[in-house]
């Protein structure tokens, strides 16, 4: 129990520093809504120039300047540190200056990976000017050791926790108490009210990220004379520190330290008892720690879709759909074949280093471009196939193919498990967790001697079918042609499999849980299975990917599948294009070792300096051109196309005359009579804490009916139709043609028939028309016994709603009222027997609002019975058959228009007094 004690309390020291970095990624998120990777990174760099200051040398880390100034001798502790958090408070005005100003309107995820890129440049600049050698720093705190009775803990680990603990009230109160804490809460809660106030956003953002970067800056310097700088372990303080972060929220900054001190004493107590416990692993067990808070994080606090309003917007770019893949495809076979079979040696190595790169870029284009998981395990999880390989080839003698398939599918579990978390997160979250299991895993297995091959290494036998030697070769047949062959093969099986993926049900299922995972839900799609699918397939692939890279290795050694280079992997993904399988190849020509790095670090020796390059290029492409690099060859060849084919787009105005042509002014009659009960609501209540949105509302629909739902403001129309769809949690029954939709999800509802549209219309912004409607589809396809929507069926049902001019256009580019249309049809694709519409008229004009109701007319003729919310009253007394009203979550009302129209209780609803029918009219 002493030695438990006492190292729980030598771990305050990486304790406090954890704490110290969470506490500046709280700030830097809540100033800016940056979650910054390179927190950690710039720990680093301020650590060695305190170190370099203390030896009287000011370092430059920009390449083409001398490597260090002499200062004319070596400067004492105080004037060291002032002038390290003097350049680190420097160098945090000018990253947001140069690079975060400029994304401050930019999605989440965008800032992120420009952190990332931000991590890379520094990580690469260091280990370029100053190396990858320890570099020791002389004490700073006291360094006596502290004695309770037998409990022996040096006082320097108590010291940097004390400090940081202080700190922590300090800002707290700061926060609190002044002018300038009150600025940036107001900033963090709503930047146009912060102008309006008076406040500048952008000047409050200068002075979070100048302070952010030197209390950074701060817990580098202290941890450095007890944990020598080396730039890998430093980066990857970031980890904790990030877990830390998510426990606090991002924005809650008592908690986030808290975390990072316990993440700290917990890794000590661990490494403890790895050590003296027999049956524990030997390796792994301090990098478990923050992996396991972030999921008993996940546990209290995720939540399997988005709430309403909180909605993770699509943020990746459009995902293109491929066309003509023939003669591309054949191209770039052709050129590939060409450049294995006229080069040789380390050239022809590169090549091969390209296709395997570029298969494991596509398991990323799957699981970030596609399903929009932003996953950093991708590197991993080939690191998964590729130790698993070695056992299977050099253990168990497994041949070629079958060794690489099964370890891909080892990678698949591991893939899966990966993706667990991603049920109930979205966003950056999923980033966290997915580095924190890279970097587990690392540990635990890829550098652990118990399960990589110890001292000799994971050996990996040459591949051979048929008696045909398959292997890289070695000496005068390195690189081995036959082997290049064979990568690429597999290369473009994959990039055919992925291309056929984007284009088929499953893919539009991935892209629409992508853009919008309620909407997704709402057409039926599982959005959890989903998920789990684009992890399963992502992780196979890079298991493939990873089972090639043994193969060329012959050894399997742990840095190349390293969560630090899982990172860079995901970042040249990214920079490259990571929503389409051209970006994906782009990104294998690009990567470390392949082409591009060997013919230009032969060409102008850029080699040490290659990941600054494309780390600087990242910077520049999020601030530029986030789709990526491959968007302006697509763009190039659109553009080339269309001057030689033409191309047509229709105007607005042929749309806004397909909209109203035809279109009278009043709306027919009934002509199709109720019949028995459909849908039924039992005392339907819904509470969010003490508020009570919903209470006790039971009504019947009849089939064939049209009801109105109206009430004013904050009525709780909207939280009721979340309720009776299954997004929101409630009390009461709801059934539907008898069978009870209770506890059932909101996928699930959809596939029984209920389907229903958005108040915020939330479609998929970067599919077409014509493809938002397909996925609407999903519903139907997996009801018993209904026929889903042919072609002709689409046609009818686009010509319905006059949406076929623009059936190939993205939703992004339609008016409102178009992008109305699109939800409704949508959710007509699933053929449900009722359809919930929310506001379906929000954004028409009078005249097109008229249109709808000949629509909804049409659609309720057709067999589709409808529950629709709307303010346009007109529209609501006009199509109707009854009207249920609600006020403060309560039925007020239940009766045909006439009826409501005189109803004093609904005119003082909505005008605060009993007025006429008349007046309500009106």
């Amino acid at each position: 129990m002493t030695q438990d004690i006492q190292f729980l309390l030598l771990g305050l020291g990486n304790g406090a520093v954890y704490a110290a970095l969470a506490l500046a990624l709280v700030m830097t998120y809540r100033s800016s809504g940056v979650v910054n990777f390179a927190t950690g990174a710039i720990a680093l760099y301020i650590a060695y120039t305190y170190a370099y200051l203390r030896d009287g040398e000011l370092l430059i880390p920009i390449p083409g300047f001398p490597k260090t100034i002499d200062l004319g001798g070596p400067l004492g502790l105080a004037p060291a540190m002032v002038i390290a958090l003097l350049i680190a408070a420097g160098l945090g005005a000018l990253l947001y200056l140069c690079v975060f100003r400029m994304l401050r309107t930019a999605p989440a995820t965008a800032k992120a990976v420009a952190s990332i890129a931000v991590m890379l440049v520094i990580q690469a600049l260091l280990a370029a000017r100053v190396g990858t050698s320890p570099v020791s720093v002389d004490a700073i705190l006291p360094t006596d050791i502290i004695e309770i009775g037998d409990i022996r803990v040096p006082a320097d680990r108590v010291w940097i926790a004390a400090l940081v603990v202080v700190l922590t009230v300090l800002l707290i109160l700061a926060f609190r108490l002044t002018r300038f804490g009150l600025a940036t809460r107001a900033a963090a809660e709503s930047e146009k009210g912060a102008i309006v106030a008076g406040l500048s956003p952008e000047r409050i953002a200068y002075a979070n990220w100048a302070l952010s970067t030197m209390i950074a800056g701060l817990a580098g310097i202290l941890i450095a004379p007890i944990v020598p700088l080396i730039p890998v372990s430093y980066t990857l303080f970031i980890v904790p520190a990030l877990a830390a972060a998510l426990v606090g929220n991002f924005s809650a900054i008592g908690p986030a330290v808290a975390a990072g001190l316990g993440i700290g004493v917990l890794q000590s107590e661990m490494t403890h008892l790895q050590a003296s416990v027999s049956w524990m692993p030997q390796s792994g067990m301090a990098e478990l720690i923050p992996l396991a808070m972030i999921l008993i994080f996940l546990v209290v606090r995720g939540k399997p879709l988005p709430t309403r309003g909180a909605i993770i917007q699509n943020t990746l770019g459009a995902a293109p759909r491929p066309r003509n893949l023939l003669i591309p495809g054949i191209v770039g076979v052709v050129v590939a074949l060409g450049f294995l079979i006229f080069t040789e040696g380390s050239i022809r190595g590169a090549v091969i280093v390209t296709f395997t790169v570029a298969i494991i870029a596509l398991s990323q284009v799957v699981v970030t471009g596609f399903a929009g998981q932003i996953s950093l395990a991708q590197l991993t999880l080939a690191g998964v196939a590729a130790y698993t390989m070695s056992r299977l080839t050099t253990d168990w003698g497994v041949p070629f193919p079958i060794a690489p398939v099964l370890a891909a599918l080892a990678a698949t579990v591991v893939g899966v498990v990966v993706g667990l978390p991603a049920l109930r997160i979205r966003g950056l979250p999923v980033a966290v967790v997915t580095l924190s299991l890279a970097v587990f895993l690392e540990a635990f297995w890829f550098r652990n001697n118990e399960f990589n091959g110890g001292i000799d290494g994971a050996v990996v036998k040459d591949p051979s079918l048929f008696g045909l030697d398959l292997g890289i070769g070695s000496g005068s047949t390195y690189p081995n042609i036959a082997f290049g062959i064979l990568c690429l093969i597999v290369l473009t099986l994959v990039g055919l499999g992925v291309a056929r993926l984007r284009t088929s049900r499953l893919g539009a299922s991935m892209l629409a849980v992508r853009a919008n995972e309620r909407s997704a839900a709402a057409a039926g799609v599982n959005v959890s299975r989903t998920k789990l699918v684009a992890f399963a397939i992502g992780a196979f692939i890079a298991g493939i990917g990873g089972s090639l890279m043994a193969y060329q290795q012959t050894v399997v050694v742990p840095e190349s599948y390293a969560a630090i280079a899982g990172i860079g992997m995901f970042a040249l993904v990214y920079l490259a294009g990571v929503t389409c399988v051209s970006g994906g190849v782009l990104a294998g020509i690009m990567g470390a070792g392949g082409i591009l790095f060997v013919l230009l670090d032969r060409a102008v020796n850029l080699g040490a300096y290659y990941h600054v390059i494309t780390g600087v290029l990242l910077v520049i492409t999020i601030i530029a051109n986030p789709e990526g690099i491959i968007s302006e060859v697509h763009k190039a060849t659109n553009w080339l196309r269309n001057r030689i084919f033409g191309n047509r787009k229709e105007t607005d105005a042929d749309l806004d005359l397909a909209l109203s042509s035809g279109t009278d002014t009043t709306v027919e009659g009934f002509s199709r009579a109720p019949g028995e009960v459909i849908l039924s609501s039992k005392g339907i209540g819904v509470r969010y804490g003490g508020v009570t949105a919903v209470e006790n509302v039971s009504f019947d629909v009849r089939d064939g009916e049209i009801i109105g739902l109206i009430g004013p403001n904050g009525a709780g129309k909207t939280t009721f139709i979340d309720a009776i769809s299954g997004f929101a949690d409630a009390t009461g029954s709801v059934s539907l043609d008898g069978d009870s939709l209770d506890g059932q999800r909101p996928y699930q509802r959809s596939r029984r028939g209920l389907g229903r549209t958005f108040q915020g219309i939330e479609l998929y912004d970067d599919l077409s028309v014509r493809e938002n409607v397909a996925v609407g589809a999903t519903a139907a396809r997996h009801r018993p016994n209904t026929a889903t929507l042919g072609d002709d069926d689409l046609e009818r049902l686009f010509e319905l709603l006059h949406l076929t001019p623009v059936v190939d256009r993205q939703v992004k580019e339609l008016s409102q009222g178009q992008r109305q249309l699109v939800s409704v049809a949508r959710a007509l694709a699933g053929r449900p027997r009722v359809v919930l519409l929310d506001e379906p008229a929000a954004g028409l004009d009078s005249t097109e609002s008229v249109w709808l109701g000949h629509r909804l007319r049409a659609i309720r003729d057709a067999g589709v019975t409808v529950v629709m919310i709307d303010h346009d009253m007109e529209l609501v007394l006009a199509v109707c058959d009854r009207i249920v009203v609600l006020d403060l979550g309560k039925v007020i009302a239940i009766g045909t228009p006439d009826e409501i129209r005189t109803d004093p209780a609904v005119a003082s609803a909505y005008l605060g007094a009993t007025h006429s029918g008349e007046e309500l009219k009106a």
